[in-house]
């Protein structure tokens, strides 16, 4: 296993100018960082629809991983960040739609705002990659 040091970028326009990573991967640990839900043109996806705009950050962090060799099944964590905690439930079920046999721990908790006021939610996840299933006995 490699201890090498990868970084991939999803486009987002805030990467370069805060110098961040979409994710980051250190021999078999993957960090996501805080995805907000950034179209391919730069703009925010659905304002207003917390769901459409968790779908978006979903699609943003699967892309990530798979591009760092990871998938789904090796998600370990997710946060889940909200502007209004009454969202909890419409986002909640997309989490499920992605994660529903996965099960990552998860939390969800509300912040005051993001960079942009029309960001509703942003989710980051941990992610580890096993070569063979850990005996838990």
């Amino acid at each position: 296993m490699s201890s090498a040091r990868q970084h991939i970028s999803s486009g987002s326009p805030y990467e370069p100018k805060l110098g961040i990573a979409r994710a980051v991967r250190i021999g078999n640990v993957i960090a996501v960082a805080g995805t907000a839900p950034i179209g391919d043109d730069g703009k925010t996806v659905a304002p207003g629809d917390a769901a459409a705009q968790a779908q978006r950050c979903l699609d943003i962090i699967h892309a990530a991983l798979e591009g760092l060799g990871a998938n789904l099944s090796q998600v370990i964590r997710t946060r889940i960040l909200l502007t209004n905690i009454d969202d909890w439930e419409s986002v909640g079920l997309v989490h499920g739609a992605f994660f529903r046999e996965v099960r990552p721990a998860a939390t969800v908790m509300q912040v005051t705002r993001f960079i942009d006021p029309e960001w509703l939610v942003e989710i980051e996840v941990d992610a580890i990659i096993m070569d063979a299933a850990p005996n838990l006995t």
